[in-house]
């Protein structure tokens, strides 16, 4: 069973974006492995709390994600 996890910032998504993530997850999957995939193709959106991740030792926040880069 193709299977799929996305881990997003909590709130950021409305219920379109994430239903455009399902079904376009889907769609690739049957792309690769054909019709079959579809019936049992799961794809989960996991909503991450505000400071419940991290990259490069430093705790992502939706305030930090949001901030302008300093490019």
């Amino acid at each position: 069973m193709p299977f799929a996890n996305f881990k997003i910032p909590a709130g950021t998504l409305d219920e379109k974006a994430k239903e455009t993530i399902v079904t376009r997850t889907t769609e690739l999957y049957v792309e690769i492995y054909g019709e079959r995939a579809r019936a049992t193709t799961l794809v989960l959106i996991e909503e991450v709390p505000d400071g419940g991740w991290g990259i490069g030792g430093n705790v992502l926040t939706l305030a930090r994600l949001t901030q302008p880069s300093d490019d």
